[in-house]
């Protein structure tokens, strides 16, 4: 019998703010909410952004005033919603219109010898033949060089791509912890991290008493580690600019860092450690690896995600040279105007010309059927499975090919044998990867398209969240299960209303992919689908909380979901606790940097577990030969 694999916590951040609560949710689709639920999203934000502060349980602005949470929207709103989303990239990160760079110089002499003095230690070392040098005292030098030079000199260029997705204006990750220079990424690692697992309402501590140490996972990864100049950003870069390679750059860019933080610095975690990188599909690779880690029973409660904040000069530069990118240029062509709409850079599935860059951070807390019941954890939803599949020969390792085929249609037969072809019919959907490309939104409709129609769907909802925070690139799917579980919840369906139109190219005649928000009715299940470069795609097939539930209750019977119930509101108070919190601005990350420490010394070993002083309960060691039909 499979455990099932629940979501019980969710936890982020990205351009539109803060995951739990779907806080970044509610900010995509604002104009629909109701005025409860618009007034939260204001002072969650505003306090995230640092707009307010909270101040011995008052709301105060940066002028010292006492702000009412029903003024919020009336006095900053416009100022909140401009520093969301995708828009203007803010000089936090670099100077769009002034770019930082080295430009190449070939420098001739005009008469002779081209003249300069400099210090003793600044002379390159071995000193070139041709460099005539003549010591001057006080440790500097002339230096008459009679042939051509090359130099490089600081300089600035206007940058053709100018938007991306950045964290809300205000937030720093760095200033709600010891930081300690780490790159960006991970500051927001220990953010994400620390958002969902307290949005379970559930003590760390307590979920350790209940389960063997080794029945804990950590899944995680980001694309290109972090490239930032506090990792290998730095790293690469540092000599080239007359700097010092520090100490942590190479070891603080890596790839695995965001597992290795939440296992070191989070979770104190000695159970499973596991990075793995898929492109855009890292999310998804790593929740994989975690639901069928759950499902086999290896696992019993998982920390799963990604992060990225590679918004650099160098990233972005990177991928606009592939012409993959959304420039001033291409977007200017499109609207037939003088001027380029930062806003509105990304348009997935209409008339675009290449994806917006964003940075984010997204982790699920995964929990086990039976110890979610026994705790009472509250259920957002439930992972029946995630596809993974290849592209096969190809020309161009960064063109899409039928791997995502293969992917969404395991997904989508998957959820029809669990769950029947009418809740497939009528009450599915789709979270695209929707990168906003014109060769994506021809081949991915095209996939939906020929899905639809093998499977009897019609007018079949589609969401693509890379139009508001753009493509995070490793949490990428993350953000798409984040708006997959605040459609569960909130019941509103997010069009794409960046774009105008659904482009003449696209294949949507099976497929709604709507131009404005609109409240949909209760639905089953969400397809989470990434296309990544290098042929790594990705689906994932998620369960609504009302049918994970259902499915329980099949499982463990009507008494046993009442006595979940009673335990449920305990649990659902203290995630209370922390919203309110949270919407204050205090977030009290878990950051504990040499805290709790395994002593080594006091580790009890036998031939069947080990016990650690520091967990109630032990690891059992194998004690049964699995291979006693061969041996």
């Amino acid at each position: 019998m499979a455990r099932l694999p629940l979501i019980i916590g969710m936890g982020g951040i990205n351009a539109a703010g803060r995951t739990s609560f779907h806080q970044g949710f509610r900010r995509i689709v604002i104009d629909k909410l109701n005025a409860q639920a618009r007034q939260e999203t204001f002072v969650g934000l505003a306090s995230l952004m640092n707009i307010v502060t909270n101040q011995q349980g008052a709301l105060v602005d940066a002028e010292g005033n006492t702000v009412e949470p029903a003024e919020i929207e009336a006095k900053f709103g416009q100022q909140i919603l401009d520093g969301t989303l995708i828009r203007k990239i803010e000089k936090n990160h670099f100077d769009p219109d002034a770019t930082h760079w080295h430009q190449k110089m070939n420098i001739s002499p005009t008469d002779k010898y081209i003249t300069f003095e400099l210090r003793t230690k600044e002379l390159p070392k071995p000193l070139p033949s041709s460099w005539l040098v003549t010591d001057l005292g006080e440790n500097r030098v002339s230096v008459k060089i009679p042939e051509q030079l090359t130099i490089t000199h600081d300089s600035y260029r206007d940058n053709p791509i100018k938007a991306a997705g950045q964290f809300p204006t205000g937030f720093d990750p760095a200033k709600l912890y010891k930081s300690r220079y780490q790159p960006r990424g991970l500051q927001a690692t220990i953010f994400a991290a620390t958002d969902a697992i307290r949005s379970t309402g559930l003590e760390w501590d307590a979920i350790l008493d209940k389960i063997s140490p080794d029945e804990v996972g950590a899944y995680s990864a980001s694309i290109a580690g972090q490239l930032n100049d506090e990792g290998l950003g730095g790293l690469i870069k540092s000599r080239l600019t007359g700097s010092r390679v520090s100490t942590k750059q190479l070891a603080l860019g890596l790839n695995t860092m965001s597992t290795d933080f939440i296992n070191a610095y989070v979770i104190g975690n000695v159970g499973t450690t596991f990075t793995s990188s898929g492109a855009c599909a890292t999310f998804l690779y790593n929740l994989r690896a975690a639901v069928h880690d759950m499902a086999a029973g290896r696992i019993r409660v998982a920390i799963v995600g990604s992060s990225e904040a590679a918004i650099t000069p160098e990233v972005i530069e990177g991928f606009g040279n592939m012409s993959a990118l959304a420039n001033e240029e291409g977007l200017k062509r499109l609207d037939g105007t003088d001027s380029a709409d930062h806003r509105r850079t990304s348009r997935p599935f209409g008339k675009n010309c290449g994806f917006t860059m964003g940075e984010g951070a997204q982790f699920v807390v995964l929990m086990d059927d039976a110890l979610a019941l026994e705790m009472g954890a509250k259920v957002l939803a439930s992972v029946a499975d995630v596809f993974i599949n290849a592209d096969g020969y190809k020309k161009s390792i960064t063109a899409p090919g039928p791997g995502n085929y293969i992917t969404m249609a395991k997904s989508v037969a998957l959820a029809e044998q669990v769950l029947g072809k009418e809740a497939l019919q009528e009450r599915s959907f789709i979270l695209a990867h929707g990168s906003s490309t014109p060769q994506n939104r021809v081949t991915e409709s095209l996939i939906y398209h020929k899905i639809a129609e093998c499977f009897n769907i019609e007018n079949w909802p589609v969401a693509a969240p890379k139009a508001y925070v753009g493509h995070t690139l490793g949490p990428a799917s993350g953000d798409q299960m984040a708006m997959a579980l605040g459609i569960f919840s909130e019941n509103i369906m997010p069009g794409i209303t960046t774009i105008d139109k659904v482009a003449d190219d696209v294949y949507d005649q099976h497929l709604n992919i709507a131009t404005e928000h609109w409240h949909c009715h209760d639905m089953d299940i969400a397809f989470i689908n990434s296309k990544g470069f290098g042929g790594n795609n990705a689906t994932a097939t998620v369960f609504s909380p009302k049918v994970s539930l259902a499915m329980m209750e099949k499982r463990y019977g009507s008494e046993a979901m009442q006595e979940y119930q009673q335990k449920l509101v305990a649990v659902e108070q203290a995630q209370q606790i922390y919203r309110d919190n949270a919407n204050k601005g205090q977030f009290d990350l878990i950051y504990k940097f040499g805290e709790g420490m395994v002593n080594e010394a006091d580790i009890e070993l036998t031939t069947e577990s080990l016990k650690f002083a520091e967990f109630k309960n032990g690891i059992a060691l194998p004690t049964k030969n699995p291979f006693d039909d061969m041996v």
